[in-house]
């Protein structure tokens, strides 16, 4: 077992023995912004972590007490909270919260259960003035304070201040809504260390949903999120990201207990196959996953990743509203760099289209979990929004394929590669004699890093 093993510090430093991203961003042209040139460099340990922590009842339980029930979690945008009355209903496991937006324009965030007989008040979203029982008419304002109920001679022991709904905390960060409910423990700002920091440049907030895809899939929602936060699986599940992605070499950070991430190059072969494509082959195959017909030629002297930087800025910009020539890296216009704010939400950083993942449980499901995709698009400062996307939701026999309308069919491949995986993980682990997981020391780094957070929560 890999925790019999005393590691000499050579080992524990190996590295991929080609270029590292940091020496990537030495080729820029214009100022690296200082988060991409943080390199945390870290060693967590190289012990197997136990099979049951995917596939107990007891662990999981224990997650929704300790992890579901303490931590800040994402649940919308702010724009489907807009104006009063609005409301979102956010449900993770056995928890139903539902959030409003007053008629003073504040959010308020309710357990979503009606105090008499225990009915959901709302599901989904919508527009109301009140929350309003449909079972028996009882009702709250969108403050939470109880309005009355239908004969209320008959309930001369109900008291209007004691029947408040009760609160859960709610606070925003870069166009999302997020809810703790733990009264306790530190605010969002505090709880997200150094992400504000990093992506202010990238301005989360002036975005719109341009695709929101909604999926059940058959394995625990870690053995889902942990497919998210390392690139070593690409070598061997999206052979067709070869010429244009440098997996080998990705860089990973991590950050307190909160936060990590992942930098994968883009417009560069992964460098153990470098020798395999021409800069032409790297920069058509690229376009290719794009869904692009079209194949712009690389120039002499010139690489695929400046060809693939001059072909996004026009556009980058166009949704901007700003000229960013001389101030966006190339690693800004399209390189994948993605965070990790514990328990379950990952945004990406850059000046393009970004994706963001959320991985939630299944209800109460061990053995399946919901991911969220969501694109967010720039666009111009002052301006009027697009209406975001309406959500695509696909059960867990449907394939991702079934909204490359909104993907486009290279993304729409690339998740159903992993989504034809992870069923398998999770049946693998159920199967496995050995009972335990091995992971890397540098590449699956991030991993080990959201189990020691999770352990701290579980322990407290």
């Amino acid at each position: 077992m890999s925790d019999e093993i005393k590691l000499t510090p050579e080992q524990i430093a190996a590295r991929d023995p080609s270029y590292s991203f940091q020496e990537l961003l030495d080729r820029e042209r214009v100022p690296v912004p200082e988060a991409l040139r943080e390199s945390t460099d870290t060693y967590l340990g190289s012990e197997d972590l136990p099979i049951e922590r995917w596939t107990s009842r007891e662990f999981f339980e224990r997650e929704v007490e300790k992890v579901w029930r303490k931590t800040w979690q994402m649940t919308c945008r702010e724009s489907q909270l807009r104006n009063p009355g609005d409301y979102f209903v956010y449900d993770i496991v056995d928890d139903s919260i539902v959030i409003t937006r007053t008629e003073a324009g504040e959010l308020r965030a309710f357990h979503n259960s009606c105090l008499h007989r225990g009915r959901v008040l709302k599901r989904g979203a919508g527009q109301s003035p009140e929350l309003r029982c449909p079972f028996h008419g009882w009702s709250w304002n969108l403050e939470g304070e109880f309005q009355g109920a239908p004969c209320d001679w008959d309930f001369p022991h109900v008291r209007a201040e004691e029947f408040k709904l009760p609160q859960v905390r709610v606070a925003t960060w870069g166009g999302w809504v997020f809810i703790n409910m733990d009264q306790q423990g530190p605010d969002l700002p505090e709880y997200m260390g150094v992400l504000p920091q990093h992506l202010a440049r990238w301005k989360h907030e002036q975005r719109y949903v341009s695709a929101h895809i909604e999926k059940v899939i058959g394995a625990n929602w870690k053995t889902v999120l942990e497919a998210f936060i390392e690139s070593y699986h690409a070598i061997a599940t999206h052979p067709q990201l070869m010429p244009f992605q440098a997996i080998d070499n990705s860089q990973y950070d991590v950050w307190g207990d909160h936060v990590s991430r992942t930098i994968t190059a883009y417009g560069v072969p992964n460098p153990s196959d470098a020798h395999r494509f021409s800069e032409q082959e790297s920069l058509d195959a690229m376009m290719k996953l794009a869904g692009s017909e079209e194949r712009p030629q690389v120039e002499p002297g010139q690489t695929a990743r400046e060809k693939l930087a001059e072909i996004s800025l026009p556009v980058v910009n166009e949704q901007a509203g700003e000229d960013l020539s001389g101030q966006a890296t190339m690693s800004e216009l399209m390189d994948s760099t993605l965070y990790l704010l514990f328990p379950n939400f990952a945004p990406w950083a850059g000046h393009h289209t970004i994706i963001n993942y959320r991985h939630r449980p299944n209800g109460n499901d061990v053995d399946s979990s919901i991911m969220d995709i969501y694109l967010l698009t720039r666009y111009p400062e002052g301006s009027e929004p697009p209406p975001d996307a309406a959500t695509c939701s696909l059960g867990i026999d449907e394939p991702f394929k079934d909204a490359a309308h909104i993907l486009g069919p290279g993304l729409a491949n690339v998740f159903d590669q992993d989504g034809a995986n992870l069923p398998q993980v999770q049946k693998g682990l159920k199967a496995s004699k050995k009972g335990a997981i091995t992971l890397s020391n540098y590449q699956e780094v991030r991993i080990r890093h959201f189990h020691q957070t999770l352990d701290k929560y579980l322990q407290s």
